[in-house]
């Protein structure tokens, strides 16, 4: 497919995303068709990371290069 028909943004992954909760949440609600994602809790995962779990029924926790991914189910 040509470059010139992708819509800007159709690249990044969520590992690109910035290590801030700002841009997680950015770029979580692009990826759900503009519908606004929000954090809805934080918890402290066995590591000692932070685990910000979402509206979009997925959690997600950086890892120490502060590169964003999701986070493993608890269970």
């Amino acid at each position: 497919m040509s470059r010139a028909f992708m819509k800007e943004g159709d690249d990044m992954w969520l590992s690109d995303v910035a290590p801030t909760l700002s841009a997680l949440l950015h770029f979580l609600t692009s990826e759900n068709n503009n519908i606004t994602v929000v954090e809805e809790r934080v918890t402290i995962d066995g590591q000692g990371r932070e685990v910000h779990h979402m509206s979009n029924g997925l959690a997600y926790v950086k890892d120490a290069d502060g590169r964003w991914s999701t986070a493993p189910e608890e269970g």
